[in-house]
């Protein structure tokens, strides 16, 4: 199923049946991505009398999950992650599909060992209201991202003068393929979190952050038609899985 998008006065053409899924599985167990010293999702059946929910004992599978939304893997917050007041991913995100563009970056290595993701890196690879959200494929990207404990390693993050750079330029969906657009430990300022949420002063309540995504190397930088799908969990986050799907241009040629 092929459908037509307008951006200005540019036309592109979006094959649904072509999705290219970037989100990481969740998966029970020590042999997936986790970070910020998060339990592991857990999952196991149901018992009651002599019931158990498992097909090994019974006729159906019926499992509790155990799981931590922030530490187990793909997901999608909203202004809540950090407000004093409620915000939920459900209210928050009331729109799924979004023009987006995917771009690589290889960090910088800072003089204390940090590797950050700074403004005039993002400056010569996005343009103001060039789409709404942003997908960034740190690099080297290796496979082993899917399955990293993150806890204790301080991995790179976003320089918060990047990310007022993202604002600046009208992005409203950031996506990324680390844990945090944050340092691991940074005295609990977390500033490129209250500088994309412009919070408390100018708070974006629709905007979001999608973390721990994984992007691999056969998808090429550039303009996508971006679906985000989220539970409806009235918390600040959900498990989500992010969807992209390839722009190509429509060129409509004039009769003569």
């Amino acid at each position: 199923m092929k459908i037509t998008l307008e951006k200005g006065n540019k036309s592109y053409e979006a094959n649904l049946s072509q999705p290219l899924d970037i989100s990481i599985p969740l998966e029970a167990g020590d042999e997936t991505v986790n970070c910020f010293y998060a339990p592991r999702m857990q999952t196991w059946p149901v018992v009651a009398g002599d019931f158990i929910g498992s097909t090994k004992y019974g006729p159906v599978n019926f499992l509790n999950v155990k799981l931590n939304p922030h530490g187990n893997g793909t997901h999608t917050e909203c202004v809540g992650h950090i407000a004093k007041e409620k915000y939920s991913i459900n209210q928050s995100l009331q729109n799924f599909h979004f023009f987006a563009k995917l771009i690589s970056v290889t960090p910088t290595e800072m003089e204390n060992g940090d590797h950050v993701i700074l403004k005039e890196q993002l400056e010569s690879l996005f343009e103001k209201n060039e789409a709404e959200a942003i997908v960034i494929r740190t690099l080297p990207n290796k496979k082993k991202k899917m399955k990293t404990n993150y806890s204790g390693t301080n991995p790179t993050y976003v320089h918060h003068d990047a990310t007022q750079y993202l604002v600046d330029c009208g992005v409203q969906h950031l996506l990324i393929d680390l844990p945090s657009v944050d340092r691991e430990e940074d005295g609990a300022e977390l500033l490129s979190h209250h500088t994309f949420w412009q919070y408390p002063h100018a708070t974006r309540e629709n905007c979001t952050i999608s973390e721990l995504i994984f992007v691999n190397d056969e998808i090429s930088d550039g303009l996508y038609l971006l679906n985000i799908s989220i539970a409806s969990f009235e918390i600040d986050v959900s498990p989500s899985k992010p969807v992209l799907y390839k722009l190509n241009r429509v060129y409509n040629i004039s009769p003569r």
